[in-house]
């Protein structure tokens, strides 16, 4: 007589399911991409005591004068906390300024200073230079590839949102492709 574990290990192991396998190299040229492009403003604002915390915040705030505090937390998705010392140093050091809010005067809106302007645009034109000499190297239609591969790697319930903010000024307008 067979037992029910005997006729358990006599039937054959049903089929596996092989996971593909992890794209290593787009993850690591992905990785490698974005150190050295950030790397280039990195240096820059390293002379000016300021780390790349500060890049963001003054990078969004320079696109997007106006910002409300809590619009700039959503956008970097980072605690109060985490804003606030990189805030103040940008505010001491006349960077950014902060005015209250016309309707609501408890809000708190950011602009770029002039001086906070030409830092924005001088770390935008290093990395605007480091995409220029990528897609230089490409066939002519590859900017609009390149942003529709960058768009879809944006989670699909915040893609509006970013759209919004990279072609809100309209100057971009022309540039876009439909993701």
């Amino acid at each position: 007589m067979v037992s029910a574990v005997q006729k358990a290990e006599q039937r054959p192991a049903p089929p596996t399911v092989e996971e593909p396998e992890p794209m290593f190299d787009l993850i690591e040229l992905l990785f490698f991409a974005y150190r050295d492009f950030v790397g280039d403003p990195d240096r820059m604002l390293e002379n000016i005591g300021f780390g790349r915390a500060h890049h963001r915040v003054l990078h969004f705030v320079d696109r997007q004068p106006g910002l409300t505090i809590a619009e700039l937390l959503d956008i970097l998705r980072i605690t109060k906390q985490s804003l606030s010392r990189v805030l103040k140093e940008l505010l001491d050091q006349n960077y950014v300024e902060q005015r209250a809010g016309v309707s609501d005067r408890r809000q708190r809106l950011l602009f770029p200073t002039p001086e906070g302007r030409r830092l924005a645009r001088d770390l935008a034109r290093l990395q605007t230079e480091r995409f220029a000499r990528a897609l230089a190297g490409l066939s002519p239609g590859a900017r609009p590839t390149a942003i529709e591969f960058l768009f879809g790697m944006i989670d699909p319930e915040e893609r509006e949102k970013v759209a919004q903010l990279v072609w809100s000024d309209g100057a971009l307008a022309g540039q876009r492709t439909t993701p």
